[in-house]
């Protein structure tokens, strides 16, 4: 479950200028947006999970997972949108129109941060390279868990050992948590 809502990131002027989406100016972006948003997640109790933005068919997005103990629900994902929706009304001018997105982690949990390969030690996982290491980009495993900044993952009969910063993309396969959770 989720919410979404339409932004001009420029606050509905005409004319604006938008700035060129490059590799360098998105990993800005979600720097600066998860900046805005990580201390207003934890002055109300949600862990910033995740945050990305990517095209998609129905346009740019910018989507936010946020989590607690007990699971999210569809009012707290409406309620952290509303908050974050400001902040990004003032604070993230000129990068043209995107939809923003707050959702929460799901089975298939993204994992952006060191201390969730540790949390995570022992689940199944999927996970992308920037670079090939020994001839391949992709990998599915289970996690053995970081240690120095090296993530180890066990495939079938062999360990793969890859740098942190070398990951693009990892998430969860098969968790077993629910998404958001709908209001009774």
């Amino acid at each position: 479950m989720k919410r979404q809502k339409k932004h001009t990131g420029s606050r509905g002027t005409k004319n604006e200028t938008t700035v060129l989406l490059t590799p360098k100016n998105v990993a800005w972006l979600i720097t600066r947006a998860r900046g805005l948003a990580e201390p207003l997640c934890e002055a109300e109790g949600f862990e910033l999970v995740h945050v990305e933005f990517q095209p998609e068919a129905g346009g740019r997005i910018l989507r936010f997972y946020i989590d607690k103990p007990d699971g999210v629900t569809l009012d707290e994902c409406a309620y952290v949108s509303r908050q974050i929706s400001d902040l990004l009304d003032v604070s993230l001018e000129g990068i043209g129109s995107y939809n923003l997105e707050i959702s929460s982690p799901g089975p298939e949990r993204p994992l952006g941060k060191e201390s969730d390969y540790e949390r995570f030690k022992g689940k199944a996982i999927r996970l992308k390279t920037y670079h090939p290491i020994n001839g391949q980009k992709n990998f599915k495993g289970v996690l053995s868990g970081i240690s120095e900044g090296i993530v180890e993952i066990s495939m079938d009969d062999r360990t793969v050992v890859i740098p942190f910063g070398e990951i693009h993309r990892a998430r969860l396969v098969n968790h077993g948590e629910k998404g958001c959770l709908y209001q009774t």
